[in-house]
């Protein structure tokens, strides 16, 4: 499950500062087949809305003690007819294929309610609770697992960029840097070099980039590539694989602690503007980011 394969990554990091092998968690788009109708429910003919939806839960010990709690904000995707009802069932085959988007949405984030993985996380932390008491160690407190996300729509794109936290025992809390991207246009989730014309050149032109903004020295006189990996390079080479977002201003790619530097550096976000992005996209890409059309 998305949740739970992010916590157990994060159990598994490291409380130093160490240039050693860690997973990396990355945000997958979701393989999700759609109907060939889905051109019938363009944002024109149907209102897609996103709302963020906070679910909540906590799991105490016979005896009281917290366990774990957790909080998620989650998008949730609606769809609205031209009178403002909400789609809940298909009148006809426009419905139909506006509801199959939403359900492509939904689905990506139904996982992070997962109430059996939620039980044996809780049984886990127990086990660790009666391990530190027996061995005179201290249990410091509950687990805790939050989500939090920010959203940016246009016509056509849905942007989801998010922050996942987690502490579960040991010298410092993780936090994970997400992020999702749906075409409103085919009803699917989309690594970004879909956007481009090449995109090969794409790709490697986003990581020159990121290597150029690495260099710049901060106010300090410090550069950021110098406590870098020393393998940052072929890192970002692979940065659509990371959290990539969108929003008024342009791309973001970020990294978490640990993918590009140590736990001490923090996340490494990279902004690109539009007018970097451009000339480099396709047809469609323009469209998904409102940069114009082949019409204009």
């Amino acid at each position: 499950m998305t949740t739970f394969i992010a916590l157990l990554l994060a159990v598994s990091m490291l409380s130093g500062c160490s240039n050693a092998s860690v997973t990396n968690i990355k945000s997958t788009p979701a393989e999700f087949s759609v109907s060939a109708i889905l051109a019938e429910a363009k944002p024109e003919a149907v209102t897609y809305t996103v709302e963020l939806q906070t679910v909540e839960n906590t799991a105490e010990a016979e005896d009281g003690t917290l366990l774990v709690h957790y909080k998620f904000e989650l998008p949730v995707m609606t769809a609205v007819r031209k009178d403002g009802s909400e789609i809940l069932q298909a009148a006809n085959e426009t419905e139909r294929a506006a509801l199959l988007i939403v359900e492509s949405f939904n689905s990506q984030f139904a996982d992070w309610l997962d109430r059996g993985e939620f039980s044996a996380l809780a049984a886990a932390a127990e086990e660790d609770r009666t391990w530190q008491v027996l061995n005179g160690g201290e249990w410091i407190g509950a687990y805790e697992l939050g989500l939090t996300c920010d959203l940016y729509q246009t016509g056509e794109l849905i942007s989801v960029a998010a922050e996942y936290y987690s502490y579960t025992g040991g010298a410092h809390p993780n936090t994970s840097l997400l992020a999702w991207n749906f075409d409103l246009t085919t009803g699917q989730f989309f690594t970004p070099a879909i956007l481009a014309a090449d995109g090969q050149d794409f790709l490697a032109a986003v990581q020159e980039e990121i290597v150029r903004q690495a260099n710049i020295p901060l106010e300090d006189g410090t550069v950021p590539a110098a406590g870098y990996w020393e393998d940052y390079e072929e890192i970002a080479a692979d940065w659509s694989s990371y959290a990539v977002s969108f929003d008024e201003t342009g791309m973001k790619v970020a990294f978490s602690p640990y993918e590009i530097a140590c736990y001490a550096a923090g996340p490494q976000v990279f902004s690109l503007p539009y007018e970097l992005l451009l000339p480099h996209l396709s047809d469609h890409g323009k469209v998904i980011l409102e940069l114009g059309t082949t019409e204009d």
